[in-house]
């Protein structure tokens, strides 16, 4: 199971990564936007970067019990992300969970930049 995300910007590719990794853990649409949650994450180049950044988000939900609607990228390069997550507390009767993703792979992994388009490609161990 995988995903493919796009952007104008490399943050914006990394938002859209993240957002579409919940998508397929949870119905977005029924979590509320009550809180901002910090995120940063670090890697030792783009590719490994973003396979850190999902691993992070994944440990807040697994580990923290939280639901992430959307993410803002405020600083990111080729080495570390630091963003907000926003969302709220996870709550099993309300939030209908999809897949379970375990974590993120290096598997068929892309993060290219083409004409000013950022693409992503990531495929996840469930």
């Amino acid at each position: 199971m995988g995903i493919r995300a796009c952007g104008s910007s490399m943050s914006e590719a990394f938002e859209n990564c993240a957002r579409g990794m919940m998508s397929l853990m949870l119905d977005l649409e029924k979590i509320r936007p009550e809180r901002r949650v910090r995120l940063a994450a670090q890697g030792r180049e783009r590719e490994s970067l973003l396979v850190s950044w999902l691993s992070e988000i994944l440990y807040r939900v697994e580990a923290e019990g939280w639901a992430f609607r959307s993410f803002e990228v405020s600083e990111i390069s080729d080495t570390s992300v630091r963003a907000w997550g926003t969302g709220e507390a996870l709550d099993p009767e309300r939030h209908v969970t999809g897949a379970e993703i375990k974590a993120p792979t290096y598997h068929m992994l892309e993060l290219r930049e083409e004409k000013g388009r950022w693409t992503a490609q990531v495929i996840f161990d469930v």
